[in-house]
């Protein structure tokens, strides 16, 4: 039997920010730029690149400037129009979303990754479905980290999720990996740990924020099941899954920034705009010119 594409994806993106404060004050975490351009729209890119077809956002109270953004700012539109501002013009039209792909639904508590997901269970349905967490920006231009893990999918089916290697000191962080069989940039998943305690994971393969999933792990959190934090986590879930259906990590082959940490973006902001021959030149020269 063939395997469907995924057509869905999930972003939770209801975090209150602290620790952007003052700026997430007055807005979303999700809206700080890397260069000119939020952390969520290299999120949303990443999955229309992927074949995306539905974007599902778990928005919170206080985030109404995401969905004012992907809508059409027509007093904008129109002053450019009359400009001429045809550059300007074609900048915002590559931010707007065709209508009906765009569903926000609101989560009410901040109960955890794993409540976020299953608060879009009734948009997701019965269909495998992807999970992006925009404060990681996965930097990979040539094949960006969902559409590689999309071709590893349609070969494999199950449970997918992108993973990188940390060190030791840094495990506690993160979701690790039990690993199986190693092929390539494929590791078969035996168990998975929510924030282990300091030299007790099982590997240093962490997850990091992207994720292709199966619709029983829906069921599974509809349990309510509390952990790391007294939170509902979508690790603890996926854990559950291991053994009932195929799951694998692919190792991510680009950058990965860590967007919701201050050095992680202000260093994601550095990298990016060097990469730019529109500001990348100016960068360089400032760079080479302190004395560090």
């Amino acid at each position: 039997m063939s395997i469907k594409s995924v057509k869905t994806a999930v972003f939770p993106v209801g975090g209150q920010g602290t620790r952007f404060l003052p700026a997430t004050k007055a807005m979303p975490k999700e809206m700080l730029p890397v260069v000119d351009k939020p952390l969520l729209q290299y999120a949303v890119d990443e999955a229309l690149a992927a074949g995306i077809e539905r974007l599902v956002f778990v928005t919170a109270r206080g985030k109404g400037a995401l969905e004012d953004y992907f809508d059409v700012a027509r007093e904008l539109v129109d002053s450019l129009k009359a400009k001429g501002k045809t550059a300007e013009l074609a900048v915002l039209e590559a931010t707007q979303i065709e209508p009906g792909r765009m569903v926000f639904v609101r989560q009410q508590e901040p109960a955890g990754l794993g409540h976020a997901v299953w608060c879009a269970r009734h948009v997701v349905g019965r269909e495998a479905f992807a999970v992006l967490l925009p404060d990681e920006l996965l930097w990979n231009p040539a094949n960006p980290a969902l559409k590689e893990m999309h071709e590893a999918y349609l070969q494999l089916g199950g449970n997918i999720i992108s993973v990188l290697e940390v060190p030791d000191e840094h495990t506690h962080r993160y979701g690790i990996v039990s690993p199986g069989a190693v092929d390539g940039l494929i590791t078969e998943v035996k168990g998975l740990v929510e924030k282990p305690q300091q030299g007790t994971a099982p590997s240093r393969l962490a997850a990091i924020g992207r994720y292709i999933l199966q619709p029983e792990v829906i069921d599974v959190l509809a349990a309510g099941k509390r952990g790391a934090g007294n939170e509902i986590q979508l690790t603890d879930a996926m854990a559950e899954m291991i053994g009932q259906q195929p799951f694998h990590a692919l190792t991510f082959t680009g950058t990965r920034f860590d967007c919701g940490d201050k050095a992680g973006h202000v260093t994601a902001n550095i990298a990016l705009a060097l990469e730019r021959d529109d500001v990348g030149p100016a960068v360089r020269e400032w760079l080479r010119s302190q004395k560090f």
